[in-house]
């Protein structure tokens, strides 16, 4: 079985299992939770999250290979 990528990038910890069997409104109560617990969270931490992924994302790397005469 292929291990399932986590976008937090965790590859270890607590195994968590998703009933097969639930209603599609006990999909729709849990998936409705989530989405308002991320806007919460990023209501509250929103800028600073955005500054830290930012920092992440950067490379700082110089373009040494970057060519100025290309037309864009």
């Amino acid at each position: 079985m292929k291990k399932w990528h986590q976008p937090s990038g965790l590859s270890s910890g607590l195994p968590f299992k998703v009933d097969a069997n639930w209603t599609p409104e006990q999909a729709l109560a849990v998936w409705e939770l989530l989405d308002d617990l991320r806007d919460r969270v990023g209501t509250h931490y929103g800028l600073v999250m955005q500054n830290l992924m930012r920092e992440q994302r950067v490379t700082h790397q110089p373009l040494d290979d970057f060519d100025q005469d290309l037309p864009f």
